[in-house]
């Protein structure tokens, strides 16, 4: 450890830290690119081009030119992602739509039960809910 100071070894970290920054901020503008629903073919491979062939300053346009939409994708991908997590939660517990095949079940039965419906209505209703 003689030969690798502590001051050495502090740089080299954070050059490190930065590579991969600078790669971690390479991805999100190429995704967010092929994620622009605004942008056309032409306008994609402009960009797509500008990114790749001068990566420093192509990626710091990109961010000054289109970094609020960048950020409002972002958000709209989370509320789409939240939504449908919640849809996908709720038809799993069954909430969604009034109940559960159980919930559905009871109520006929108290239907059946108060006579506004007959029994072969309850067994058709039945069939329907447990198909």
């Amino acid at each position: 450890m003689d030969d690798y100071p502590l001051l050495n070894l502090f740089w080299t970290m954070l050059w490190f830290f930065l590579w991969v920054m600078w790669f971690f901020l390479l991805f999100k503008v190429i995704t967010d690119i092929f994620r622009d629903h605004s942008l056309h073919g032409w306008g994609k491979a402009g960009w797509l081009i500008l990114v790749l062939l001068i990566p420093f300053i192509g990626v710091f346009i990109y961010v000054i030119a289109r970094g609020r939409s960048m950020h409002e994708r972002d958000a709209k991908q989370i509320k789409e992602n939240e939504a449908a997590f919640r849809s996908y939660v709720q038809q799993a517990a069954g909430s969604g739509g009034g109940g559960g095949s159980a919930d559905e079940l009871s109520k006929l039965s108290a239907l059946k039960d108060k006579g506004d419906i007959s029994q072969e209505e309850f067994e058709r209703a039945k069939a329907r809910i447990l198909a």
